[in-house]
């Protein structure tokens, strides 16, 4: 299994000092920032554009790790790229599966890294075969749209499902990851941890990312 790493969720961080954010995510030992843009369509909610990915990148060197939870992200992956996003992760249920090797080759060609990311309820077998072209999955184990919610167990086979036909590949996990939860998902399979309150709220943020990365 590929290494274990922390991604901060800036969904989390105080937006009112973003830069401080980012600098002590950097200065805690986090090496991947997770950035959730929501179109409140796709998802009930409303977050961030391009123009505050690029403000980020200005802030920060850490890679930017941006999850577009958005109905037609191929309008948008160039954007998100320009702005300094390293890797593009987009859902395969708003893509659909006759266009999605159209977006992976999109992002590809964008020069991003490609992830793809899973509701709850989507089975992932059924994409099995795209997940050979990508550089990881992201399994939702909340349903996307807003931050705090509890973990949904239901999805832990599929995680172990996908580990034992993709060795090698970064499973990723975004929703309700904490210290309660991280050791079920690690043993499952996954080895990228998006933490967004958990994380943010620590009074050890460091200890935070040493004690996940080090199971």
């Amino acid at each position: 299994m590929p290494p274990i790493r922390v991604l901060p969720s800036l969904l989390s961080a105080d937006f009112a000092r973003l830069a401080e954010e980012l600098a002590a995510c950097k200065a805690a030992g986090a090496s991947i920032l997770h950035v959730d843009v929501m179109d409140a369509h796709f998802v009930p909610n409303l977050t961030i554009g391009p123009f505050i990915v690029e403000a980020m990148r200005r802030s920060t060197d850490l890679h930017l790790d941006v999850h577009l939870m958005m109905t037609d992200p191929q309008k948008y992956i160039d954007d998100f790229r320009k702005a300094g996003s390293d890797a593009i992760t987009i859902h395969v249920e708003a893509v659909g599966q006759r266009t999605l090797q159209a977006a992976i080759d999109q992002v590809k060609a964008s020069g991003a890294k490609v992830g793809l990311a899973l509701n709850p309820d989507t089975d992932p077998e059924l994409w099995f075969w795209a997940f050979e072209k990508v550089d990881l999955v992201m399994f939702m184990t909340v349903y996307p749209g807003f931050g705090g919610q509890a973990f949904i167990p239901q999805v832990r086979p599929r995680i172990r499902a996908t580990r034992a036909k993709f060795p090698k590949l970064d499973i990723q996990v975004d929703g309700g990851i904490a210290r309660e939860t991280i050791p079920q998902v690690i043993a499952d399979g996954a080895n990228r941890l998006v933490c967004g309150s958990a994380y943010f709220k620590d009074k050890d943020r460091a200890g935070f990312i040493r004690w996940a990365e080090g199971l």
